[in-house]
């Protein structure tokens, strides 16, 4: 970027910074919310409120429903590489 050009685009700084962060933002709250442990967490604070009363029986299935189909499709990737993990077993010839 020259210097005339980043002059010039400067008062769009925060702008973008902004956009930057927002970006961020979004992605970590979709990496929380598909994350297994933490759906798992509210499938059983779900049980909890249908046990106790606090919630009926058809909201509790919708909610179910959500939940479990988060835990079956994976998050939509960030653009973040992400290391992955095998089973000592994979890859070997025997």
């Amino acid at each position: 970027m020259g210097l005339v050009s980043g002059l010039l685009l400067l008062p769009l700084a925060p702008v973008r910074g902004t956009a930057w962060i927002a970006d961020h933002l979004l992605a970590e709250a979709r990496r929380q919310a598909h994350d297994p442990r933490a759906v798992q967490a509210r499938l059983a604070a779900l049980n909890r409120a249908l046990d106790e009363g606090a919630i009926d029986e058809a909201a509790f299935e919708r909610e179910e429903e959500r939940l479990l189909t988060l835990l079956e499709r994976p998050a939509r990737p960030t653009g973040r590489t992400t290391t992955t993990s095998t089973h000592p077993a994979q890859g070997r010839r025997t």
